[in-house]
């Protein structure tokens, strides 16, 4: 299960703190739940999860709803490790609903594997319970439950749970890891039909390698000059910075299955900035949300305490400047990309990023979402 959780983790990184104030509070919301299996045989799916994820999140970033880039909210669940609270059915909610995909990053590659009953009935019952699902009926909302044991697990009856998540508007997805016939046998189709989803097998123990490009080098590097233009400030400052670098070295060990270069990527996605907004002395004064007067120097970092307000305002603007060149460099360089390997032989389709990509797509299509073709 490391693979998948890898993969997904590259996906849906997302915080767990406050969301910032979003302007148009009627843009289209895509909430999607992942509930990961991390017994002992699951290592392969949680390495594709951690490697794949800003893959996933970059494809959702680039569709359209209305003409309107959707937000993104991603949370995460694991079950089935022997390591957490027989009481608790063992199962966890590692992460509510957040647009901060750092942090989403950061507890997927922070998933460790060990024993435990996997009770798929109990996680569903809980994350459609206890996370915070959008009333809206234009909201696409969907989980996905991937795992390798009987679908049947457990006193909790996933019939009544896949229900109730039908009733709240969610999509239940169901990801068998390992051979079509066995979840077709143990309820993992029974659970995606009655889900009004997509019942999906993977093979978690194939290393993904994704295919070279010539941009990919500029993509990495343009990345990496995209943090310096986020000026974090108040008391979550530090932390904030230091998970950003934390997500990037993270992305960088996955780069083989190309984790770094679509990490990269998304920075050129406003819900990128979004997600960092909240500490963003730049997103702040930018947007209007603040003054540069409003802001004290104590909060601010070393170079930019000795400037009055005229002076701030000016570096900041500064900054969204750089930011915006750099997006657009990156949004470039991403098609560029997307060309050269649309020439190459396509990726393996038995993996958790090609599963869940080809799910959401046409999910999604059916609530008046558009994509490009990929």
């Amino acid at each position: 299960m490391k693979r998948i959780s890898a993969v997904i983790l590259s996906f849906f990184v997302v915080s767990a703190g406050a969301h910032p104030v979003d302007p148009r509070p009627d843009r289209p919301l895509v909430q999607l739940a992942l509930l990961l299996d991390t017994s002992n045989s699951m290592d392969g799916l949680i390495d594709q999860a951690k490697s794949q994820l800003w893959r996933i999140v970059n494809d959702l970033a680039g569709s359209r709803c209305r003409g309107h880039a959707p937000r993104i909210e991603v949370a995460l669940y694991e079950y089935g490790n022997s390591g957490l609270s027989a009481g608790e059915k063992y199962l966890r909610q590692v992460l509510p609903f957040t647009r901060d995909l750092d942090r989403v990053s950061e507890m997927l590659f922070g998933l460790r594997t060990n024993g435990g009953e996997e009770y798929c009935g109990a996680v569903i019952k809980d994350a459609v319970k206890n996370l915070q699902w959008d009333g809206r009926a234009s909201t696409y909302k969907t989980l996905f439950i991937a795992g390798n044991e009987p679908f049947t697990q457990g006193d909790v009856n996933f019939r009544d749970a896949v229900q109730k998540a039908v009733d709240r508007g969610v999509v239940v997805n169901t990801i068998f890891c390992g051979d079509r016939r066995e979840g077709l046998e143990t309820g993992w189709r029974d659970g995606a039909d009655r889900g009004r989803g997509a019942f999906l097998t993977i093979n978690q123990d194939r290393d993904i390698v994704v295919r070279r490009s010539p941009y990919d080098d500029e993509i990495e590097r343009l990345g990496r000059l995209f943090n310096d233009t986020f000026v974090y400030f108040g008391a979550r400052a530090e932390e904030t910075a230091a998970r950003q670098s934390r997500a990037d070295a993270a992305a960088l060990k996955a780069a083989p299955a190309g984790a770094s270069v679509e990490r990269s990527l998304f920075k050129s996605k406003r819900q990128y900035s979004e997600s960092l907004a909240a500490e963003d002395a730049v997103s702040a004064v930018v947007s209007g949300r603040m003054k540069a007067v409003e802001l004290e120097a104590k909060d601010l970092p070393a170079e930019m305490r000795g400037k009055d307000a005229k002076e701030l305002e000016g570096a900041l603007k500064a900054k969204q400047a750089e930011r915006e060149k750099i997006q657009s460099e990156l949004d470039a360089l991403g098609k560029k990309r997307e060309k050269f390997l649309a020439e190459k032989p396509a990726d393996a389709k038995d993996t958790l990023d090609r599963a869940i990509l080809d799910a959401v797509r046409e999910q999604a299509r059916g609530l008046g979402y558009a994509f490009d073709s990929k």
